[in-house]
């Protein structure tokens, strides 16, 4: 797309307000971003993390909002990105990002409960940003592991409360009721109503409950290279999972 700065800016002027402040031909889609330079902030901290080549490798972005995470994975030499969101005006920036950068990505407006309808596995998925976004969360690691995620996930959600991990035993008996007082116990925090006036963040979980989370779900945590991002691998659920459902006879 051959666009002066001044016809750029004018484009992101009308597709705004935008999250992703990405730079696009020396023109900031948010530049005022109470963030910062963000997500770039952020990438730059792990960006070692992941493959410098993804040659012949395909990448699923979940929750892909203006497509920052996806250009940058077919700036690796991905030989396919496709980006899913939920939202028309992610979808309409990211697509309008992704041709001022001149790379080829694939954009679908589909929901991470919707990720079984591609009928595809992909080689590294990104799933940064929306797990507090959620109402159901551990649903969404689930259906992710089982029909989206062949090898890499590249895991980050907002958290809040004890950033500690405690090594939990397998199993406490049912008197041991002072183990949920523990801060640092895995613990995901309900939002009725609002937080930072956003009426979709539903569930903001603390360290120790994000990395018992993926585990459940089947991932093996093999990285932890900034505060809320976790480099990830499929492997076999967790030896102590929950099955889905209590069998006969269990206390409700």
């Amino acid at each position: 797309m051959n666009l002066s700065a001044s016809e750029i800016r004018k484009r992101i002027e009308a597709l705004g307000p935008w999250f992703h402040n990405i730079d696009l031909r020396g023109v900031r889609t948010a530049p005022d971003h109470f963030l910062g330079d963000y997500p770039h902030m952020k990438w730059r901290k792990f960006a070692d993390a992941i493959p410098e080549d993804l040659s012949g490798r395909t990448v699923l972005d979940i929750g892909c909002n203006a497509g920052f995470y996806s250009i940058e994975m077919k700036k690796r030499g991905a030989e396919r990105v496709l980006g899913i969101d939920f939202d028309d005006i992610y979808l309409n920036q990211a697509r309008f990002a992704a041709e001022v950068a001149g790379v080829d990505i694939e954009f679908e407006k589909l929901s991470v409960y919707d990720v079984s309808a591609l009928g595809e596995k992909f080689d590294v998925v990104i799933f940064m940003g929306v797990l507090y976004h959620l109402r159901h969360p551990l649903l969404a690691l689930d259906l992710i592991r089982e029909h989206a995620a062949r090898d890499m996930l590249v895991f980050q959600s907002m958290q809040r409360g004890s950033s500690k991990v405690l090594e939990l035993e397998e199993n406490y008996p049912f008197s041991n009721s002072k183990l949920f007082d523990d801060p640092a116990y895995p613990k995901m925090h309900f939002i009725e109503h609002r937080y930072a006036d956003d009426p979709t963040n539903w569930w903001v979980p603390n360290a120790g409950c994000v990395e018992a989370m993926l585990r459940s779900s089947g991932f093996e945590i093999v990285g932890h290279p900034e505060d809320e991002v976790y480099i990830c691998r499929t492997a076999a659920r967790s030896e102590y999972s929950k099955p889905v459902y209590p069998a006969k006879g269990a206390r409700a």
